[in-house]
C-alpha cells in the first residue's frame, strides 16, 4: 500500500517531508510517492542514501500555502500538490495522503477529489492526546466551527470505529465535551446531541469535562471543532510551556542537576509521551479515503510516524467498517432532522 506525501505544503517543506519519507520506507518498508515539484524533490532526495528503496515522485506545479482560501485553492490550484496526492488515491495508485500543509485546503480537497463516506455530513479531525491510561481520541479538533447535533454524533461513531479498528481498543467509550458531567449542564447542541447518542449502539458514558480527556475517563471525545481546536492549541502550549518552565527550574542549582542525572530516564519517557511527533498526524475521518493531517511545523519524525499510522489505517479498512456502523445507526440519528424538514415544509 502505497502513501502520497504532500512534500510542499509544511513550514519546513520540503526537507523533512523528504528525510521523513526515506526513514519510513527504510524502517517500515512503506513505499512512498513524494509529491510536489520534480526538481526540488530529486535534489532534496539526493541528499539521502535512497539506494533500494521505493520512493517515487509525482510532480505537481502549485502549492497551497498556509494562508490561502481552501475553496480558493481547490478551484485555482488545481495542481497542487494537496490535490494532485488525492487524485493518486482516487485513481488507485496510492492508498493513503499525508500532509503537513494547510489542513483547511487537505479537508476540502479530501473531500472533493474522494467525496464523504455514505452517512457524513461533515468530515472532522481526530487527534490523541496522551492520557494518564492510555490514550484518547478527540475530534473535531478543527474542521467544523459551527456544528449540529447530528454532526457531533457522526463524529462520534467515526471515532468509536477509529478507535476500535485502528487504536486497537476493544470497547471504547465515548464522552461528550461540556462544561460539566451533570445532565442541566451544557447547551443546546451538547443537551441536543447527549439525548441522540443516548440511543444509539455505543458506549456511551455521558458529559466529560475538559479535565477527563487526560486522565483516559473515555477513549473517544466529542466536541465541535471551535471547542476542539481551542482544546488542541491550550494543550499544545501547555506542555511547550510546562518543559520549559521545567528546564529552567533544573538550571538553578547543582543539586536540581544531579537530581535531573538521577531521573533523566523519566524525563526522557515523559518526554516521549507528550511529544506530538510520536503520534505523527490527525487522521481526517469522513472522506471515501486516508488522509492524515500533520501540524505545519512537523519535523520528520512526525512525518515518518504519520506515514505508518496511514498505512496502518488503510491497511485495517477501518473505513468500511465505519460505513456499517453508520448504516447502523443511520436511521436513529436521522429523525434528529425530521423537526427541521417538518418546520420548512410548514
Amino acid at each position: 500500500m502505497r502513501v502520497a506525501v504532500d512534500a510542499m505544503g509544511g513550514d519546513n517543506a520540503p526537507v523533512v517531508e523528504v528525510e521523513g519519507a526515506v526513514a519510513a520506507v527504510k524502517e517500515f518498508g512503506i513505499p512512498v510517492t513524494l509529491v510536489g515539484d520534480t526538481e526540488t524533490l530529486r535534489r532534496e532526495l539526493a541528499k539521502h542514501d535512497c539506494n533500494g528503496l521505493d520512493i517515487s515522485v509525482q510532480h505537481a506545479s502549485e502549492v497551497v500555502g498556509m494562508h490561502d482560501s481552501p475553496s480558493d485553492a481547490i478551484r485555482k490550484k488545481k495542481d497542487s500538490s494537496i490535490r494532485v496526492a488525492f487524485e493518486l488515491v482516487k485513481k488507485g495508485e496510492a492508498e493513503a495522503v499525508v500532509s503537513a500543509g494547510n489542513s483547511g485546503a487537505t479537508m476540502a480537497a479530501g473531500m472533493f477529489v474522494l467525496k464523504r463516506l455514505k452517512g457524513i455530513d461533515r468530515p472532522a479531525i481526530a487527534q490523541i492526546f496522551p492520557t494518564l491510561r492510555d490514550r484518547t481520541l478527540v475530534l473535531d479538533v478543527g474542521g467544523n466551527v459551527d456544528c449540529k447535533p447530528v454532526h457531533l454524533v457522526q463524529f462520534a461513531i467515526m471515532g468509536e470505529v477509529y478507535s476500535r479498528y485502528a487504536m486497537g481498543i476493544e470497547n471504547p467509550r465515548i464522552g461528550l465535551l461540556s462544561n460539566g458531567e451533570e445532565e442541566s449542564k451544557g447547551n443546546d447542541l451538547t443537551r441536543e446531541t447527549n439525548a441522540i447518542l443516548k440511543k444509539i449502539s455505543l458506549e456511551y458514558a455521558g458529559y466529560v469535562e475538559g479535565r477527563d480527556i487526560f486522565t483516559g475517563l473515555v477513549d473517544v471525545v466529542v466536541c465541535d471543532g471551535f471547542v476542539g481546536n481551542v482544546v488542541l492549541k491550550l494543550s499544545e502550549g501547555l506542555v511547550e510551556a510546562a518543559i520549559r518552565m521545567l528546564k529552567e527550574e533544573i538550571k538553578k542549582g547543582f543539586l536540581r542537576k544531579i537530581g535531573y542525572l538521577l531521573a533523566c530516564k523519566a524525563f526522557y519517557s515523559f518526554m516521549k509521551k507528550v511529544d506530538y511527533a510520536e503520534y505523527g498526524g490527525a487522521p481526517l475521518l469522513g472522506i471515501n479515503g486516508v488522509g492524515m493531517i500533520c501540524h505545519g511545523g512537523s519535523n520528520a519524525k512526525a512525518v515518518k510516524n504519520a506515514i505508518r499510522f496511514a498505512h496502518e489505517y488503510a491497511q485495517k479498512g477501518v473505513n468500511q467498517k465505519m460505513a456499517e456502523k453508520l448504516q447502523e445507526n443511520f436511521a436513529i440519528y436521522m429523525q434528529q432532522l425530521e423537526p427541521d424538514k417538518e418546520l420548512a415544509a410548514g
